[in-house]
């Protein structure tokens, strides 16, 4: 198996540190123009260097991974393919040397692309008043806990400390924090029918009504976020950042996400939740069982688990609903989501549907080669009233290939032949061969013949080489 090249990574890690090749050389026992050599992928990192690498850019093995590379580079993939910009093909190493060379410049030309899309679909406001562009409120919310790692010390910090002051076991923990709203707080928790919400806090009377159709893990994690609504104000304030988002919707999503972490924090502690994470080898259900929260919430948490020097495996997140909307992702192992259309159909993701309740498993294979095992489980919200369906949503979690003996769910599985090929969407996939394929792919010429009718809806021709240097 190939050694797999990080040059990108170290030099970006070394740049962001502030240290010259040189500094770094030194610090390595290597000469300059070796490091030079590793940064630009043209040797490959032995063992012992690379473990050098981790205490002198003081990082863990993970953040060498290449991820945020990657990330970077499949949005650049999908800006450049889009037809309306009429460029020819980018070959792949051009893509990769522009996202290595100049990765500041390359997430311009995504935010400037996003930019234009907002001006494109929304043009009711596309800019304010001091010029700054006004971005979808989502998109932004979802940018800002993706540049983070979805991991805020300071959260875990506050959470671990109020669990502390409770000192409740997972099976008490509900009762600590009804308590703790009643006697810190004056709040008086009430279940009751409620058809219209499943969480209402009036400030006059200090009552806070529950739906009597929530589940209890569910009435938990609504009183934990009112709790940290109570009393984390400051710290979610503090970890927004002096400069405030574009819009007032972005800050109020991006300040309930927060206040969602946190609540995840006071339910499921972080070295607790790590540990029993290794120790039950990643399986959410019993993990949820153990902390008393939902799969989904499990699921997530398990995406959060980047502390340094306590590193869980990175997950990817995902949630999507019956009509293919995501409502919610976090791309902690590096997943690079298609930010604009549709994902595979092929995904494990959109199968789950078919069995509710039901966990199911894929070694999936992108095009690049990159492979993640896929876990994916469709679960039911309340039915709101009677002849009204459920709300249907598939929670997903997925880490690197290379991660998947650490999951129970790859037990059984031979990770070489059982990996199924897949695309971040039809636009963009180059696969010939898939009859799944709703549309063709962008960068290619369609073939079509009507004397011959293959197994994929679309045919197209190979993609043009570019052009040799002489």
């Amino acid at each position: 198996m190939a050694r797999p090249l990080i040059g990108r990574t170290v030099r970006r890690i070394r740049t962001e540190r502030g240290m010259t090749q040189q500094a770094l050389a030194a610090r390595l026992g290597i000469s300059a123009s070796y490091l030079n050599l590793i940064e630009h992928d043209q040797r490959s990192v032995t063992a012992a260097v690379l473990f050098k690498l981790t205490e002198a850019l003081g990082v863990d093995l993970a953040a060498l991974s290449g991820h945020a590379e990657r990330q970077l580079e499949a949005g650049l993939r999908e800006v450049l393919a889009d037809p309306v910009l009429g460029l020819d093909s980018v070959p792949e190493g051009e893509l990769q040397a522009m996202a290595a060379a100049a990765p500041n410049a390359s997430r311009g030309v995504l935010a400037l692309y996003r930019a234009w899309r907002v001006a494109r679909e929304d043009s009711s406001g596309i800019a304010l008043p001091s010029g700054r562009r006004l971005l979808l409120p989502t998109e932004e919310a979802r940018d800002f806990f993706h540049e983070r790692g979805n991991h805020f010390p300071e959260l875990e910090r506050f959470g671990e400390k109020l669990g502390a002051e409770l000192r409740a076991t997972p099976a008490e923990m509900n009762h600590a924090i009804a308590e703790r709203l009643r006697n810190a707080h004056g709040v008086r928790v009430t279940v009751a029918p409620m058809p219209e919400s499943d969480r209402r806090f009036d400030q006059r009377t200090r009552d806070l009504w529950l739906a009597e159709s929530l589940p209890r893990e569910s009435r938990g994690f609504r009183m934990a976020f009112q709790l940290m609504l109570m009393e984390a104000r400051e710290v979610v304030d503090a970890t927004l950042g002096e400069e405030p988002p574009s819009s007032t919707e972005a800050t109020q999503l991006i300040r309930i996400g927060l206040l969602n972490y946190a609540a995840a924090v006071l339910l499921m502690p972080y070295l607790p939740f790590l540990h029993a994470a290794r120790e039950l080898r990643h399986d959410v259900e019993k993990l949820a069982a153990r902390f008393g929260v939902s799969y989904e919430q499990a699921a997530q948490r398990l995406s959060t688990l980047q502390r340094e020097g306590h590193r869980g495996v990175p997950f990817f997140f995902l949630r999507a609903d019956t009509a293919g909307n995501v409502t919610k992702r976090f791309a902690a192992a590096g997943f690079p989501f298609a930010r604009f259309g549709g994902s595979c159909p092929k995904w494990v993701v959109h199968h789950a549907f078919g069995t509710p309740e039901q966990v199911r498993v894929q070694a999936a294979e992108l095009p690049d080669g990159a492979a993640f095992l896929c876990i994916a489980k469709a679960v039911h919200g309340p039915t709101p009233r009677w002849g009204e369906p459920s709300p249907t949503h598939v929670v997903a979690i997925g880490c690197d290939i290379a991660r998947a003996s650490e999951l129970v769910y790859a037990d059984g599985l031979d990770l070489t032949t059982a990996r199924v090929g897949i695309g971040l969407s039809c636009r963009l996939c180059d696969r010939a061969d898939c009859r799944s394929r709703a549309f063709p792919p962008l960068e290619h010429r369609l073939r079509l013949d009507a004397n011959d009718d293959g197994g994929s809806p679309w045919r197209f021709e190979p993609k043009a080489k570019p052009p040799q240097r002489a």
